[in-house]
């Protein structure tokens, strides 16, 4: 069983490495589009390719085989599994977690129509949502029963508030540097 649940482990990291870099991607095809042509057509069409193969390649499959190895941890044991409140709170997150990976497919349509409308600071506070819930996630984990609801929610906040507040930071650095 450890097996298994060093495979889920690794195939989260490589989801989320491929969950963060693609927001990355949208960001920068994003930001090609405020180019003259032809840098911006070519700047694009090279974004698409990255962001198909990172897609198809590393971060749709890394997902898959994370559900498969967590789904075969919670098979293995489910007596002791689905009693325990913490995996019912981490099950909430790994949803909320596939939610936001098909709704960033359809972004990765959207920048291959050329019909994204996002600008690049949401994209990147888009990209702080995949952070919060590798946050929630790994707690909830980590900690199991011991976590204090309290304190873990609070600590969720503040950790969004922190990264809230280093998005505007940079932005102002950003601006400054021109």
């Amino acid at each position: 069983m450890l097996y298994i649940k060093a495979l889920h482990i690794i195939f989260m990291v490589s989801w989320f490495a491929g969950l963060f870099y693609m927001v990355r991607l949208f960001i920068y095809f994003v930001e090609a589009g405020e180019q003259e042509e032809p840098k911006k057509s070519i700047l694009q069409a090279q974004f698409d390719i990255m962001q198909k193969r990172l897609w198809w390649i590393i971060t749709t499959p890394a997902m898959i085989l994370t559900v498969v190895f967590g789904t075969w941890m919670i098979l293995d044991q489910p007596s002791y599994y689905l009693s325990q409140s913490w995996m019912h709170m981490k099950l909430g997150f790994v949803f909320l977690l596939i939610i936001y990976h098909f709704y960033s497919q359809k972004m990765m349509r959207q920048c291959q129509q050329r019909t994204i409308n996002w600008s690049s600071g949401k994209l990147r506070l888009w990209n702080e949502v995949a952070t919060l819930l590798l946050v929630a996630i790994v707690f909830l984990v980590s900690m199991k029963n011991s976590l204090n609801w309290i304190y873990g929610t609070l600590g969720f906040f503040g950790v969004a508030i922190l990264l809230m507040m280093g998005i505007q930071l940079y932005k102002k650095l950003r601006k400054t540097r021109g």
